[in-house]
């Protein structure tokens, strides 16, 4: 039988019972067609999962009842933070998939010179929004229990001004020198930057070297945005991650 699973968006430890309304509610019973007595599984993102059953149904609203916390987590040992510039539409959204499912803890939309989206205000928060609803359904797909952070979006100085010191900056260009093998494993974790469409403007790559990135390439073919950004993950979990064949 095929495991379906929920996300919710609020705490679930200590509890009996969970109603699920809204479109959530109508997606298991509209979508999923799923009766009473049906069982689930739900996940809060504090940890573990829990195994669920449906009690009662109406048009929009779910009657959960919670039976017992499974303490299974499967995240990667690496934490990766992906400074992503902002692509169009349905290029980002590959991304933000990709990147939770690859295992990324946090994802950074970055405004850079050569973005062709441009975003600011009330537009910048609904995006923000969709984004992390983006990644809220890869976990439910790909059996994360832990939710990755979609931030603010932000321009390329503000991310790099918040970087930590502790983790491995790299910075995927196709100039670059380096492949990633010749990095040894980093014991902070690493911050991978991957350009807009159009790439960063030089200025920008300076700027990110001059804060301790380095560029390095994977190959040489130029790769557009989104592959590059899931080529990348792929191999950083490959290399020091939990996808090692």
């Amino acid at each position: 039988m095929r495991e379906h699973r929920l996300y919710l968006d609020e705490p679930v430890a200590g509890r009996a019972e969970v109603i699920v309304s809204g479109d959530r509610a109508r997606y298991l019973v509209r979508v999923l067609r799923l009766g009473v007595d049906a069982p689930l599984t739900v996940f809060d993102g504090a940890g573990g999962e829990y195994r669920a059953r449906i009690t009662a149904l109406g048009r929009d609203r779910v009657t959960l009842a919670i039976d017992e916390h499974v303490a299974i987590e499967r995240e990667s040992p690496l934490s990766v933070r992906l400074l992503q510039g902002v692509s169009r539409g349905e290029r980002m959204d590959l991304v933000i998939q990709k990147a939770t499912e690859l295992g990324v803890a946090e994802i950074v939309p970055v405004i850079t010179k050569f973005s062709v989206v441009k975003l600011a205000g009330e537009r910048a928060e609904r995006r923000q929004r969709h984004w992390q609803a983006v990644a809220v359904a890869a976990c439910e797909q790909c059996r994360r229990n832990r939710v990755p952070v979609v931030a603010p979006v932000c321009t390329l100085a503000e991310a790099l001004a918040a970087e930590a010191p502790a983790r491995l900056r790299l910075l995927l260009a196709a100039e670059g020198e380096a492949r990633l093998a010749t990095h040894a494993r980093p014991p902070g974790g690493v911050t991978l930057l991957i350009g807009p469409e159009g790439g960063l403007a030089p200025g920008e790559r300076e700027a990110a070297i001059a804060k301790g990135f380095s560029a390095v390439r994977l190959g040489p073919r130029i790769l557009r945005t989104e592959t590059a950004a899931i080529a990348a993950l792929a191999l950083l979990q490959g290399t020091w991650g939990d996808a090692a064949g």
